[in-house]
């Protein structure tokens, strides 16, 4: 625990055996009380072997639900088990889980509610290998919704994320898409409630064996991620009202 709130680390995982245990092996388990893996109907061992080396709360989809569907499954069982500190960890090992402290920390003091890995501020992102083609639409992304959303953001884009139970109960998550683009809808629905975000310098690895989506559907997250900036303009102006922005149901 950090001063009494409960600490819970979720991967969420697809085909990540190659590199889980070396994941987990880093977690700071002086400050995280328990880790939740979901193995989204991998085709190789990652259940299996998350198990093996000890993760406590291992859970199976059958059928794969997608990158957004596994975080609701994630999030909803992190509160269910009580989870005041909730970091998303990718288990591909892209990003370091040495950073856990000092996002658990910033949380844990109520300094932010919410604290992103960024690879953009630095030169992380370059230096770890990240394709230039992606870094310019990251750039470019990533501008275009801080004007839309009325936000300043380094990046959007950076699946290392941390949430203090009060953000994830009061956020309509489970209304958010089952693919890439959840992690926009999220960030949008947070800066929408009010919630500040704090952001933290992140290296970050691209390598063989960590996941990635190729050129045709990062052009399809790309898409989505316009639409997603459109709709919080609009919702935010009050020309619309969208479900994703109303406040959720108890679970």
């Amino acid at each position: 625990m950090y001063k009494g709130k409960k600490v819970i680390v979720v991967l969420p995982a697809y085909n990540a055996a190659l590199t889980l245990e070396q994941t987990y092996h880093e977690i700071p388990f002086d400050l995280v009380d328990e880790v939740i893996l979901c193995d989204d109907a991998s085709k190789d061992n990652t259940s299996e072997l998350a198990k093996k080396i000890g993760i406590q709360h291992v859970i199976v989809h059958e059928q794969n639900k997608g990158y957004g569907g596994n975080q609701k499954t994630l999030y909803n069982k992190a509160l269910e088990l009580g989870g005041d500190i909730v970091i998303m960890l990718h288990p591909d090992y892209q990003y370091t889980p040495k950073l856990l402290p000092a996002m658990i920390n910033i949380i844990g003091e109520d300094l932010y509610p919410v604290v992103l890995g960024s690879r953009i501020l630095g030169k992380g992102a370059l230096l770890g290998g990240m394709p230039m083609y992606k870094y310019i639409a990251n750039r470019l992304l990533t501008f275009s919704q801080n004007m839309l959303v009325n936000y300043k953001l380094s990046e959007y884009h950076t699946g290392y994320r941390a949430f203090s139970k009060e953000v994830l109960t009061s956020i309509n998550y489970n209304e958010n898409s089952d693919d890439f683009v959840f992690d926009n809808e999220m960030l949008s629905q947070i800066i929408y409630a009010g919630f500040h975000i704090a952001e933290v310098t992140c290296p970050t690895k691209y390598f063989e064996e960590a996941s990635s989506i190729n050129f045709s559907r990062s052009v399809r997250y790309g898409l989505g991620v316009l639409r997603v900036s459109f709709n919080h303009f609009l919702q935010r102006t009050g020309l619309v009202k969208l479900p994703m922005y109303q406040k959720p149901k108890p679970l």
